[in-house]
C-alpha cells in the first residue's frame, strides 16, 4: 500500500522529441517541452535518465519526470558538494511526477535518476545559467515563511542532539532496555527535519539507511544497524562504536542544518517528501523492521510536514484559500488516527495494527498526498 502517484501528467506534450541520454551533453533541439523556460521532460528508464535539456536559466525550474522502466524510481538536482537542490521519489512504472525548484545561481549542477531508489543513481550534468532574483528578496512572506521554518528546525536539531547523546550513552553501557525506550524519541526529531538532513550528503545514509536498501559493500551503520543490534541480534563487540560514529554524524548534521539556508519551494517540496516517506516505509512496516516502532516515524513525518506547510500558510491562503482548507481538513484525518493507536507514552507497535488499520492509514495519506502536491505550485506562482 504505497502512496499513489500525484505528480502532474504530460498531457501538454503531444510528441516527445528525442531525449538527451544522461552523460551525452547533446544538443537536443527544440519542441514544446525543451523551449527555454518551460518543463523540463526527463525520461527514467532502468538503465537512462533522458532529458529534453541539459540546461536551464536561472531561476524556477520544473522537471517532469516520467518513469518509462519497470523499477520505482527517484529524480534529483545535486547542487555542489551534493547538497541535494530538489528531489521528487517514489515515482512508480507507467507515473510521471513533477519537481519545481528554485536555482537562482548560475553553474554546473547534476541531475540523477535512481532506478530501484538507491546507490547514486545515473548522473549527468546540468547547467544553469545567468542568475535570477529570489523569491524571498522579493516576497516578504515567503522570506517570513523560511525565517519561521528555519527556527522550526533548529527546535528539533537541539534535542534531536541531546536524545541521540542519551540513546548512545544507553548502547555504549549495555542497557538494552533504556536504549530501546530512547529509540523511538530520538528518530522523532530526525523524522520531523529529515528533508533537510538528506540534502547533506552521504550523512543521510550514514545515520537512516535501511538494512534492506544498502548497496553491495555499503557497511551498515546508523539508527537502524543498532535497533537490530537491540532488538535482534544483541549488542556486537562494535556496537559501542556505531552508536559513537551516530552521535558525530548527528552533531554534523545538526551544525550544518542550522546554517543552511532554504529556499520556500523547498519547504513546499520537503513537505511532500515527508508524505512519500510515510507511504513507502512507515505504511508497510518496512521502515522500523527490527523494533515495529514506525508510528512513532509516522508521526514525526507527518508533524514536520505540516510544519513546512504551516510555514507557508499566508501564501497559500492568499493564492489558494480552498487548497489551505483542504490540507487542514485532511492533516486533522491523519492526526486523528493516529492518536487512536496512542498507548502511553508512545504508540502501538506496527505489528499490533490490523489489516483494515493499515488500510484506513494508507487511504488517509493519499488522500493528504494529492493537495500536499500542489503547494510548490502554488509557492511558485509569480
Amino acid at each position: 500500500m504505497r502512496l499513489k502517484d500525484l505528480g502532474v501528467c504530460l498531457t501538454g506534450l503531444a510528441v516527445l522529441l528525442p531525449l538527451t541520454a544522461c552523460g551525452s551533453g547533446g544538443d537536443t533541439g527544440g519542441g514544446t517541452g525543451a523551449q527555454a523556460g518551460g518543463p523540463i521532460a526527463v525520461e527514467a528508464k532502468d538503465d537512462a535518465c533522458g532529458l529534453t535539456r541539459a540546461e536551464a536559466d536561472a531561476g524556477t525550474i520544473t522537471f517532469e519526470v516520467s518513469n518509462k522502466g519497470t523499477r520505482v524510481t527517484e529524480f534529483y538536482l545535486y547542487g555542489e558538494g551534493d547538497r541535494i537542490m530538489g528531489e521528487v521519489e517514489n515515482i512508480t512504472p507507467g507515473l510521471t511526477r513533477r519537481l519545481i525548484v528554485e536555482v537562482p545561481d548560475g553553474g554546473k549542477y547534476q541531475t540523477s535518476c535512481r532506478p530501484g531508489m538507491t546507490g547514486d543513481g545515473i548522473r549527468a550534468g546540468f547547467t544553469v545559467k545567468g542568475s535570477a532574483t529570489r523569491q524571498v528578496d522579493t516576497n516578504t512572506k515567503l522570506a517570513e515563511a523560511t525565517r519561521s521554518y528555519k527556527t522550526y528546525v533548529t527546535s528539533q536539531v537541539e534535542p534531536l542532539v541531546a536524545k541521540t547523546g542519551e540513546f548512545v550513552a544507553a548502547v555504549k553501557a549495555g542497557k538494552v532496555d533504556e536504549a530501546k525506550a530512547l529509540f523511538p524519541v530520538a528518530r522523532t526529531y530526525w523524522e520531523r527535519i529529515e528533508p533537510v538532513a538528506e540534502s547533506f550528503g552521504d550523512l543521510d545514509p550514514r545515520i537512516d539507511a535501511r538494512e534492506a536498501d544498502l548497496e553491495p559493500g555499503q557497511e551498515f551503520t546508523g539508527f537502524h544497524r543498532l535497533e537490530k543490534d537491540l532488538w535482534v541480534s544483541g549488542l556486537q563487540a562494535d556496537s559501542g562504536a556505531i552508536a559513537e560514529r551516530l552521535a558525530t554524524d548527528v552533531n554534523e548534521i545538526a551544525t550544518k542544518a542550522k546554517a543552511v539556508e532554504l529556499t520556500p519551494l523547498q519547504l513546499a517540496n520537503g513537505a511532500k517528501e515527508l508524505l512519500d516517506e510515510v507511504a513507502t516505509g512507515k505504511i508497510t512496516g518496512e521502515e522500523d523492521i527490527f523494533s515495529h516502532t514506525d508510528l512513532w516515524d509516522f508521526r514525526a513525518n507527518v508533524e514536520g510536514s505540516a510544519a513546512a506547510v504551516n510555514a507557508l500558510r499566508e501564501v497559500v491562503n492568499e493564492r489558494d484559500p480552498e487548497l489551505a482548507k483542504t490540507l487542514e481538513q485532511r492533516f486533522k484525518v491523519v492526526t486523528d488516527l493516529l492518536d487512536k493507536q496512542h498507548t502511553g507514552e508512545g504508540y502501538k507497535l506496527y505489528t499490533d495494527l490490523t489489516e483494515a488499520e493499515v488500510k484506513a492509514f494508507a487511504e488517509a495519506v493519499d488522500a493528504l498526498g494529492e493537495p500536499i502536491s500542489k503547494v510548490a505550485e502554488v509557492v511558485a506562482q509569480k
